[in-house]
């Protein structure tokens, strides 16, 4: 089918060719750049519209090796030392690293795909081909999309381009209100066209686009640094100073009540089933999972989520027995991630979810260890393991849908607003509602601290870190801590040596050891943002300037 003329690259001519046919309305109400409209019904509408999931599927696991990379959290021994996994663990990501093109280019698609949907629902729907319903559900949805996209743009690179079905430049790069006013007038019209919550977490809501209207508030509201602020610390090792602005933070409040007070969500019961197949989807009816990107496997969606096979890709291959050892493409960054949750609070349920230190393969029946000196513990949120077999099965499935916001979120960013505001004592209500349920101790006015440590503990590896060290302005302080990991000593630095535990230093160990000492040794200012990538064939995208450092 002929559609908008318009091109599926980077390109900065195609992007300037499409937004011209955009724009070009005759006196009629028609567009030229229009022939033979595909849109003909609502179903198509929606259809039409879908096609952009396959911009954000490739992503599911894509952003770990960013958000969570780029952290204290998470390290990565994906191939060859020189490759994109490794080269982000380290904090040595280039303009050509594959994770920072990859996501930034098919976030721009996924622009440029919704631009066009709207003005081809927009068209069919002036037309009579479309009912109201139909064109609400439509827009609503890509709009809600193409202002995620943004907004994970502006955390991730700062300014950037931005270009709507109405026009835009796709090089010029905008300053950071002008980006968060698009964000906010994306997610502003999606909530306005889109229905309730109907407990299908996978068609987006209003509910969704408030809480992702309290997202985008929290964030903003944290006063994100400029180029020039940037500029000024790009090869320090020291953080700026936290600042913000009150009337955001505010805005973050009201959407998440919004989200709060319709009644529509709620905290699952048991925190250990909601991450896996058998969860997904709202199979259980708890309400928790607000918004997900379906994955159907490689199969069916060509790239399944591999944010679970990433975690777990090579099943049982830790080296005991009788099983070869292979490195899986991440890797938890230190026993003491583990061992320092498991010693302040022992009976947090979410604890036995998030890391797992002892596995049975229910094939061979031999139970494996994920702990020193044989291995780190595992992201068990990879692992799904809501079905029997599960951990030999998914490596080759990758069909669990990704969780882009489940409800604890909308409680967590109320909870920290308020306590940003100083009204502490309010933020008690939604703040214990989450360490209720993970079975720990309660406090009537939580501190700034103990809400940055609760990110942590509801949302290890739920893709929020470095996004969230941006926010607190503590990014560099945060990766630094990797010194007091036991690995970070430099007794594991060569293999066969003995390490200060008394074992035998491991190849493993080794590599921990050297990726640790990377993180502390190369985190600076810069890297507050990723660097403007090239495009996805490594033409030059033409947006300038590069980030500073870069």
């Amino acid at each position: 089918m002929k559609k908008i003329l318009f091109l599926q690259t980077l390109a900065a001519t195609a992007f300037a060719a499409t937004l011209a046919a955009c724009s070009d309305n005759d006196n009629n109400g028609s567009n030229p750049g229009i022939i033979d409209n595909p849109v003909t019904s609502d179903e198509t509408a929606i259809s039409t519209v879908n096609g952009v999931y396959s911009q954000w599927q490739p992503l599911s696991s894509s952003f770990s090796f960013i958000i969570e990379l780029n952290s204290n959290s998470l390290i990565s021994f994906e191939g060859e030392e020189s490759e994109a996994g490794p080269q982000n663990s380290r904090f040595e990501q280039t303009p050509d690293s594959w994770y920072q093109v990859k996501i930034f280019n098919k976030l721009l698609l996924g622009v440029s795909n919704d631009n066009e949907n709207i003005t081809l629902v927009t068209d069919a729907y002036k037309n009579g081909k479309v009912s109201e319903a139909g064109y609400k559900a439509a827009v609503g949805k890509a709009k809600l999309l193409r202002g995620l996209a943004y907004l994970y743009l502006v955390q991730l690179w700062g300014e950037v381009p931005v270009f709507t079905e109405e026009g835009g430049s796709t090089t010029e790069r905008q300053s950071i209100d002008n980006v968060y006013n698009q964000i906010v007038s994306d997610l502003t019209d999606a909530e306005s066209l889109l229905a309730d919550y109907n407990g299908d977490p996978i068609t987006p809501s209003k509910q969704a686009a408030q809480a992702l209207l309290a997202r985008a508030y929290l964030a903003w509201g944290d006063n994100p640094l400029t180029t020039s602020q940037i500029e000024a610390i790009a090869n320090s090792q020291t953080d700026p100073a936290f600042s913000k602005t009150d009337s955001r933070l505010e805005k973050a409040v009201a959407y998440a009540d919004k989200v709060i007070k319709s009644g529509k969500l709620a905290l699952a019961a048991d925190y250990s089933k909601l991450f896996g197949r058998e969860y997904e989807s709202n199979k259980l009816g708890d309400n928790e999972h607000l918004f997900t990107i379906k994955h159907d496997g490689d199969a069916f969606d060509a790239q399944g989520n591999h944010q679970t096979h990433c975690s777990w890709t090579f099943p049982f291959l830790n080296g005991e027995n009788g099983q070869e050892f292979k490195d899986n493409h991440t890797e938890v960054a230190d026993i003491d991630l583990y061992d320092n949750w498991a010693a302040e609070y022992p009976d947090d349920k979410r604890l036995a979810k998030t890391y797992l230190t002892k596995l049975t393969n229910p094939e061979d029946g031999f139970t494996y260890t994920y702990y020193a000196p044989i291995y780190t513990p595992l992201n068990g949120k990879g692992v799904d393991q809501s079905y029997y077999n599960s951990e030999n099965e998914e490596i080759t499935k990758n069909s669990v849908d990704r969780i882009e916001v489940r409800y604890a979120e909308v409680l967590l960013i109320k909870a920290e607003a308020l306590v940003q505001l100083g009204r502490n004592s309010e933020a008690a209500e939604p703040f214990n509602q989450l360490r209720r349920r993970a079975g720990i101790e309660e406090v009537s006015a939580p501190t700034f601290d103990q809400i940055k440590r609760e990110w942590d503990y509801e949302f290890t590896y739920e893709q929020k870190k470095v996004l969230n060290n941006y926010r607190w302005k503590d990014l560099i302080a945060s990766v630094q801590k990797v010194s007091t990991y036991e690995h970070f000593d430099d007794s594991y630095a060569v293999e066969g040596e003995t390490g200060r535990d008394g074992n035998v230093v491991s190849a493993f160990y080794a590599k921990v050891h050297k990726h640790l000492v990377a993180k502390y040794n190369n985190v600076k200012g810069k890297h507050y943002r990723q660097p403007i990538p090239t495009g996805l064939k490594g033409e030059d995208l033409g947006i300038v300037p590069q980030n500073p450092g870069y």
